[in-house]
């Protein structure tokens, strides 16, 4: 694929070093845009200095939220290399969505090489702050000029980039999670397993009642019976449960995590015993009460492993161990962003380089 670079003529100023960042808040002097018309297929990639874009009011994206997005981060290393973690899982899942989506798909060969590119460009933004990285968001939006409920025939797939502190503002502080009792995300055979934004809007208002009972974020369960765990809402879930590590299984409601499956074949590794399965909060309350419920942890490419220290579902809150970072849970955040940042071995060929 041939990549047309323009460079910005007014840069922006970098964060210095020790700047708080957020997440998602800063963004960087540069984007990929990529067209796609019907008949043509995807043309004229290039990266051009970051703008707001030009759509039409009626563009469709807007009114039947045809679309789909990804995420995954780039780590400078001590020596200054910068480093993508398994980007071609993300390529996958982008295409999974866009099937679902009936969105054209992307060489997976293509959209790899346009987030190298693109990071290569801006290579300068990518932090070296402790736990900071550089977030990577590409995304596809239907752009006919149509209101009809039908695929559009033209589409923009864009990456922008966002220099990035730790998801949460408490670092990898244990956060509360709110088990959702009355609304419910999505269900078999929808499109509970894309990245679209339609599954985000859909957890908002059980989001905005977490917070307001002072939890960080919302654990929802199955669409069917409201019974079985599925996943947080930025996040997938893992339980260590008298000694196993336990996950709700993929279903086709349950996004299928890139850093969930990382931490699945590394706790493998470990000897673990892990079972993928359905998971009811029945029992997780009746393993909170036995005390097997040892630890409990979000994983996903925003906060990489985010401890869990309570879960609260109808009257029942449940206290996890003694309430700090689980020993588990510590050493996986260790071992990945050890391979994340090139401070650690990489046995599995997951790290590349830009």
């Amino acid at each position: 694929m041939e990549i047309k670079i323009t460079r910005t003529t007014t840069p922006k100023a970098k964060p210095a070093p020790g700047t708080p960042l957020g997440f998602g808040k800063i963004f960087t002097d540069h984007m990929f845009v990529m067209d796609y018309t019907e008949g043509k297929g995807w043309h004229d990639a290039r990266i051009v200095p970051y703008e707001n874009l030009s759509l039409a009011p009626s563009a469709m994206v807007f009114h039947y939220g045809q679309e789909m997005f990804e995420g995954l981060k780039a780590y400078k290393g001590e020596d200054g290399t910068v480093y993508l973690f398994r980007p071609d899982m993300n390529a996958k899942r982008a295409n999974s969505s866009n099937k679902r989506l009936v969105i054209p798909e992307l060489p997976e060969e293509d959209f790899v090489a346009a987030v190298k590119a693109v990071v290569d460009v801006d290579r300068d933004w990518v932090p070296t702050d402790p736990g900071t990285s550089l977030y990577i968001r590409p995304f596809i939006i239907a752009t006919d000029e149509f209101l009809g409920v039908a695929p559009s025939k033209t589409y923009l797939f864009i990456i922008i980039l966002s220099p990035s502190g730790a998801y949460y503002e408490s670092g990898l502080e244990p956060v509360g999670i709110w088990i959702e009792d009355e609304y419910v995300r999505a269900v078999r055979g929808g499109m509970g397993f894309t990245k679209t934004g339609g599954n985000y809007a859909a957890s908002l208002i059980a989001q905005v009642k977490a917070h307001d009972d002072g939890y960080s974020q919302v654990l929802w369960l199955d669409g069917v019976e409201r019974k079985y765990i599925e996943e947080v809402g930025s996040m997938n879930i893992m339980f260590k449960i008298a000694g196993k590590i336990v996950t709700p299984m993929l279903n086709g409601s349950i996004l299928p995590g890139i850093t969930r499956d990382s931490i699945l074949t590394v706790c493998r590794d470990w000897g673990y015993e892990v079972e993928e399965r359905r998971v009811s909060v029945d029992e997780l309350v009746a393993a909170a009460k036995d005390g097997t419920l040892e630890e409990v942890w979000g994983t996903g490419t925003a906060a990489v492993v985010s401890p869990v220290n309570k879960l609260r579902y109808e009257d029942e809150v449940m206290l996890i161990g003694d309430g700090g970072i689980g020993p588990v849970t510590q050493k996986l955040y260790d071992e990945l962003t050890g391979i994340q940042w090139g401070k650690l071995e990489d046995k599995r060929g997951w790290r590349v380089t830009v």
